[in-house]
């Protein structure tokens, strides 16, 4: 069965505040048995344009990381990024 993932493009302008957002998703999002494979770190662009910090989420499969995302308490704690970044959210079933 192909994996889930999602895959988080960010910009933080709130580092401070964003904190409370990764102290709170994580314990949540490995409940669903997430793995966090990219989580910020160096990164570059060569085409396009994009944010400035990266997430890639692996799940068991598709499903698992869209029940993760639309879960309830998942949206309540995303708010917080939503106030404190820019960024876009990607939900992606792998091969």
């Amino acid at each position: 069965m192909p994996k889930g993932y999602i895959i988080g493009h960010i910009t933080v302008h709130d580092p401070q505040a964003y904190r409370e957002y990764i102290e709170r998703d994580t314990p949540l999002l490995q409940s669903y048995g997430a793995k966090f494979l990219v989580r910020g770190g160096q990164s570059e662009t060569p085409e396009g344009e994009t944010q400035e910090r990266h997430v890639v989420i692996e799940f068991p499969d598709y499903e698992t990381a869209r029940r993760a995302y639309h879960d309830p308490e998942y949206q309540e704690i995303a708010e917080i990024r939503r106030r404190t970044a820019t960024s876009t959210i990607i939900l992606v079933e792998g091969t």
